[in-house]
């Protein structure tokens, strides 16, 4: 899968797209190293609040358009109660931030002052 952030197109590499079960338990109860990067596809664009509860490791939550654009992205800390994006977005990406990922968080995140963290 490849997403656009800005003029850069960057692939993702290996993710696991996840049903209505996946979409509930999300990264919930994860290893972070062991954890894939998980796709939440939705029928409509929507502003979806998620949480982090039971999440015992920060991760990278990147809302994307219908064409894979990236419409926000977050570092969502540990059991953090309520994350919402700035915009409507078709799906949403979450990456674990492990060693696996830091090469796609880096690509990502062009600088720490235009990334929004999520604090308890």
């Amino acid at each position: 899968m490849r997403v656009r952030k800005g003029r850069k197109l960057i692939e993702i590499g290996e993710i696991k797209e996840v049903g209505f079960f996946g979409k509930v338990r999300g990264l919930m109860f994860r290893r972070r190293e062991s954890a894939k990067c998980l796709l939440f596809k939705f029928a409509k664009p929507l502003r979806i609040r998620i949480h982090s509860f039971f999440v015992f490791f920060s991760f990278l939550a990147v809302w994307l358009d219908g064409e894979n654009r990236v419409v926000d992205l977050k570092i969502v800390r540990p059991f953090s109660p309520r994350v919402l994006p700035k915009a409507s977005a078709s799906q949403l990406l979450e990456i674990p931030l492990n060693r696996k990922n830091a090469r796609l968080v880096r690509l990502l995140v062009d600088n720490e002052k235009d990334l929004n963290i999520e604090k308890n």
